[in-house]
């Protein structure tokens, strides 16, 4: 008879097709059966913390959601981190684990229901008798709500023979969320008459945009209102017309078209939380602008949003466009007059900084020069994040992944690459990562070497410190010992688990690249560019914290 991980197993299969995980005791049932008995595609990792962030991965690339596994306690309590970044950024996906014996916790048992909770996940925990729907109940819960959710099975349930597998119900998902009520239709046509007779409109949206597939209702607004539009880092690419666009705002956006926004006289932010960094600290937008929020909150998220529309991006952005029509209004024609690409152009640095070490802007320049086109950029966290978001433009939101930045973590970047490979088997999967979250994540550089293949490449800044550190305590007078790290041979590493691995002390070093891009995937193997960059180099969105900080 099928067993309680069979139930699961046969279940979850039935609306994921990925699981990212490490086996031990508390799961070993559990991925036994699903390798008998489901077509369901088990990626190994190397550590539980990459697992979830793989599984993480795979739905910000467009793979829709996955699951993670693990055992009990050393296990779980390993992915918390990737869990709470997970949380954080709203991504859904379920994590299966092992848990203690219903009859209670052994000497390495932790409380992990309470551990999950902590960081903002809700724990479900199956039985003999209700298998199925429980973990039904889990998806529906991760979707529903757009959080990880924890599925656990106690140790000696696992093995229980449970009877036949039932047919259980289709999650129930919510419609998307309309304005709701006469307020909410006033607000719709109260802001469909301030764009028709805005001089200077401007859209803006974030990964909800994307999430609730606004591009075309987004680029048709964009059209009847004449509007310039503009992304932030995670919604970058979603508005159809990139020639009337400024791309990416807050501290990664290029000062020629920051300094257009603040020109705007209205500005309407779709599917974005406006956090500190998007709004550059608060000087985002000029005083005078007037910003009006879309998005699925409970209500506006920064204090300089002047009106709030609660409602899903793309319903409101079809309600909008269908006012705008019935008024007869023509577009304001600002973006007919402005000239977008100087606008959008950075500083590309010069080959070498004054401490002999490359610019990192240089480097990031010549290899966006260099990469595939159908690409999907990973980013770990740290301070070379400006780089790849400044130089490495992507075509879509589900083409750069920021799996970190939620939760100001580093140390995720290796696993992410597994993730994205399956989830786009077809894109070259680029990840940036510096040395420090590089070392991190190390256990799973062996991962992304197996999965990726030739359509993994990594990029690593090598700067021989935790750069933000460096960067933001060193200039107050802090002890730099602590932030500096002894200059490790990435690339020797690479090489140690079947990669390719070169070591970028020049700009001419990065031809090595030209070689690899110009061959087929199945005829290169992985590749890691172990970039000796400067620390004097600042980024400058860190800049702006410096700033602030200061």
């Amino acid at each position: 008879m099928p067993t309680v991980s069979a139930h699961v197993a046969q279940t979850l299969a039935h609306h994921i097709d990925h699981v990212f995980g490490v086996m031990g005791n508390g799961n070993a049932y559990f991925l036994d059966a699903l390798e008998r008995t489901t077509d369901v595609t088990f990626t190994a990792v190397r550590h539980e913390a990459g697992a979830v962030v793989a599984a993480d991965a795979y739905h910000r690339a467009g793979g829709g959601i996955a699951a993670a596994s693990t055992t009990y306690g050393a296990g779980f309590t390993n992915t918390l981190t990737a869990l709470a970044e997970a949380v954080q950024a709203h991504v859904p996906l379920v994590l299966v684990i092992g848990d203690e014996p219903t009859s209670g916790p052994r000497p390495w048992d932790v409380d992990q229901i309470a551990l999950a909770a902590a960081v903002g996940a809700r724990t479900y925990t199956v039985g003999r008798a209700d298998a199925a729907a429980t973990t039904v109940i889990a998806i529906e819960h991760a979707l529903a709500y757009r959080v990880p959710t924890v599925l656990a099975i106690p140790y000696d349930v696992a093995r229980l023979d449970a009877g036949p597998v039932p047919v259980a119900p289709q999650p129930a998902l919510p419609a998307p969320l309309a304005p709701a009520g006469p307020f909410g239709a006033a607000a719709v046509t109260e802001l469909a008459r301030t764009l028709a007779t805005a001089e200077r409109p401007l859209l803006l949206a974030g990964r909800g945009a994307w999430n609730a597939r606004a591009t075309t209702a987004l680029g048709r607004l964009a059209d009847v209102t004449g509007a310039v539009t503009a992304s932030t880092a995670l919604g970058r690419g979603v508005f159809p017309r990139a020639e009337y666009d400024l791309g990416v705002t807050g501290g990664f956006g290029a000062a020629g078209a920051m300094d257009l926004v603040r020109q705007a006289d209205v500005a309407v932010v779709f599917g974005a939380s406006l956090n500190q960094f998007t709004m550059r600290f608060g000087e985002l937008f000029a005083p005078g602008t007037r910003i009006v929020q879309v998005d699925t909150a409970p209500a506006a998220t920064h204090p300089h949003v002047g009106g709030f529309i609660r409602g899903d991006a793309r319903v409101v952005a079809e309600a909008l466009v269908r006012e705008i029509e019935g008024m007869g209004a023509a577009p304001s024609g600002w973006r007919d007059r402005v000239e977008f690409a100087p606008l959008r152009a950075y500083d590309d640095g010069a080959g070498q900084a004054a401490d002999g070490r490359l610019d990192p802007r240089a480097v990031a320049r010549r290899i966006g020069e260099l990469l595939p086109e159908d690409r999907v950029v990973v980013s770990d966290g740290g301070h070379f994040i400006g780089w790849a978001n400044m130089y490495w433009p992507v075509a879509s939101p589900d083409r750069m992944l920021m799996v970190g930045t939620a939760y100001q973590s580093i140390g995720l970047g290796f696993p992410s690459v597994p993730g994205a490979a399956m989830a786009k088997p077809a894109s070259t999967i680029v990840l940036t990562t510096g040395d420090g979250g590089g070392l991190m994540a190390l256990a799973d550089l062996e991962s992304a070497v197996r999965v990726a293949g030739g359509r993994g490449l990594a990029v690593v800044w090598n700067d021989r410190a935790y750069g933000a550190e460096v960067n933001l305590y060193a200039l107050k007078g802090l002890a730099t010992g602590p932030m500096l790290i002894p200059e490790v041979d990435f690339a020797g590493l690479a090489r140690a688990v079947g990669a390719e691995g070169v070591i970028v002390r020049e700009l001419g070093d990065l031809d090595a690249l030209a070689r690899w891009a110009g061959r087929a995937p199945a005829d290169r193997p992985f590749l890691l560019l172990d970039c000796r960059v400067s620390t004097s180099v600042v980024a400058p969105y860190q800049e702006e914290i410096i700033r602030v900080n200061s």
